[in-house]
């Protein structure tokens, strides 16, 4: 089927949302269990224990533990508002940034980033003067940032509007309970099917029926997540989670030379962030590659940034190793599919 779906539907009984793209799963969201924090969730937390040479802090939260990684001038005791950023590791606290922000769709409030910004990737000039003239009509309270995001592009400026209206109406109600009192959570984040609409490109197919994975084929897609091979035209992918990294293995086509290498380790590069993505996987991320000649290190290198760019989930790159082998840190916004299915 060409063009892109959205399909709703649950797995192993949680929320989950699916974007197929040309007939291939290209996206992939699955709710957390009701009792683990959620990433965008934010919290009146209770300073607890500093952690000592870290400069963080243990913060108590009715969802569990909270780590809080820059905590200068902040007292065991003392009432915190904060926001979940990422999943936490098993047996772990789930980070936490003092940073609030209130995303929309088209626009997102930055309570303490003062200022008006659209988005660099809006480039028609006509455009950006109409998202001009609504930022000159808001009236926010002193301290509040806005940022009109890519998707304003191509909305309709009265839903722009009504969206800010509802985000500040949010922002205002959250930001009274921040004063002190027991640890609370006083916004949940956003279930799976909410990211979707959300964060996702418009689908000229969105079905949120039960049934809808089945009907679209999205069940087998997922299914097929389980194995940890990635069949590519040129070698394979093996992509494995471990309790410290996530290990990444590349194959060629049954030939050890370095061109045939090369080819391979180019499009396993290109195919990697949405194996990753699809399969929830973030963190540290150590890539063996196949054969590889010192001096094509910096091709396969930028072909790795570039990929990693145009997936949504934030990665960088961190370099070599000296046995070679590539290294990226891979923000943890996605519940690994793994412990969903097991």
């Amino acid at each position: 089927m060409r063009g892109s779906v959205i399909a709703m539907d649950r797995i192993a009984g949680r929320q989950a949302a699916a974007r197929i793209v040309d007939g291939e799963l290209d996206d992939l969201l699955v709710d957390s269990a009701d009792d683990r924090v959620r990433p965008g969730a934010i919290y009146r937390a209770k300073a607890g224990r500093p952690l000592k040479g870290q400069g963080g802090m243990i913060l108590e939260a009715p969802d569990g533990p909270l780590f809080l990684r820059h905590a200068k001038g902040i007292a065991q005791g003392d009432t915190v508002l904060v926001q979940a950023s990422t999943y936490a590791e098993r047996e772990k606290a789930a980070p936490a940034t003092q940073r609030i922000l209130f995303k929309g769709r088209h626009a997102m409030l930055t309570p303490g980033a003062p200022g008006q910004n659209i988005s660099r990737a809006i480039m028609d000039r006509e455009r950006r003067a109409a998202l001009q003239g609504i930022l000159a009509e808001v009236e926010l309270p002193e301290g509040m940032g806005l940022v009109l995001r890519t998707a304003a592009d191509m909305a309709e400026d009265q839903d722009i509007r009504e969206e800010i209206a509802r985000l500040a109406d949010i922002a205002d109600k959250v930001l009274d309970e921040s004063r002190p009192g027991r640890p609370a959570r006083l916004l949940d984040g956003p279930s799976a099917p909410e990211l979707a609409l959300r964060d996702w490109p418009r689908s000229s197919v969105l079905d949120d029926k039960p049934g809808s994975f089945a009907r679209f084929g999205a069940d087998e897609m997922i299914d097929a997540l389980r194995s940890p091979h990635v069949m590519l035209g040129e070698g394979s992918l093996v992509v494995e989670p471990t309790r410290a990294l996530v290990a990444v293995d590349v194959n060629s086509a049954g030939s050890s030379s370095t061109a045939a290498g090369l080819k391979a380790n180019l499009v396993a590069l290109r195919a990697l962030p949405r194996a990753l993505r699809l399969r929830g996987l973030g963190g540290q991320v150590v890539i063996d590659l196949a054969p590889l000649a010192m001096r094509d290190r910096r091709r396969v290198e930028d072909t790795a940034k570039s990929a990693f760019r145009a997936c949504p989930v934030d990665t960088t790159f961190a370099g070599w190793t000296p046995l070679g082998h590539m290294e990226c840190l891979r923000k943890r916004e996605r519940l690994p599919l793994h412990e969903v299915m097991t």
